[in-house]
């Protein structure tokens, strides 16, 4: 009969162990505003949008020809303040470091990388996938984009509207007003990229699964 014991080799979860350190979070925040950028990249070339500010600053480069990075960044600032009231410090603090980091990145990227050909529906598939890996990152490391996540978190203490309503009706505003600037087809492409990474998110992201913190 197996002894059912634990074994003297494997060290017991603790709080402490289970902590996320300061390099943890850093390498984290990298790497899920490096796979957004990726995601925003494919995108930006194959003329699709997403949804929240980035949808926002999307459909302000479009019509003003401002870069994203630029634009992202400046219509994420009204939205801090909600975030360091309902969401502490920390969060804030790793949230506008993660803005500030997927700004410069999309600044950057079309100096290091182009794509030649990019079917709409393939950008649609992998940049749906790579936003809900990046954004799964961040949110298990306190952190976010901001934005409408922000919002929608402070309207679901604040007045008890479920915040995935609010996402959602965001989500929603943001599609319609792109009907009047992206061709409608690329707004069904656009809106079967959130579907995916709604979808990633749905299926990855269970409490209990993942105990870090």
């Amino acid at each position: 009969m197996p002894d059912p014991s634990p074994s003297p080799l494997v060290e017991p979860d603790t709080p402490e162990s289970l902590r996320h350190g300061t390099y943890e979070d850093a390498q984290a925040i990298f790497a899920g505003t490096l796979f957004v950028a990726m995601a925003l990249m494919l995108f930006n070339q194959a003329g699709l949008l997403v949804g929240g500010t980035a949808g926002i600053a999307f459909l302000a480069h479009y019509v003003t020809g401002v870069s994203f990075g630029k634009l992202f960044f400046l219509v994420n600032l009204p939205f801090y303040w909600f975030a360091w009231t309902r969401m502490g410090r920390e969060f804030t603090l790793k949230t506008f470091v993660s803005v500030a980091l997927l700004s410069g990145l999309t600044e950057l990227f079309p100096h290091v990388m182009h794509v030649d050909y990019l079917n709409p529906l393939f950008a649609s598939l992998l940049g749906g996938l790579l936003l809900g890996t990046g954004c799964l990152f961040l949110a298990r490391h306190r952190s976010s984009l901001g934005g409408a996540t922000v919002l929608s978190l402070y309207m679901q203490d604040r007045y008890g509207v479920r915040a995935g309503k609010v996402q959602m009706g965001i989500d929603g505003a943001v599609v319609l007003m792109a009907l009047f600037i992206v061709p409608p087809e690329r707004v069904a492409y656009s809106v079967l990229a959130v579907l995916v990474m709604s979808g990633f998110l749905w299926i990855s992201h269970r409490p209990g699964r993942y105990v870090g913190h």
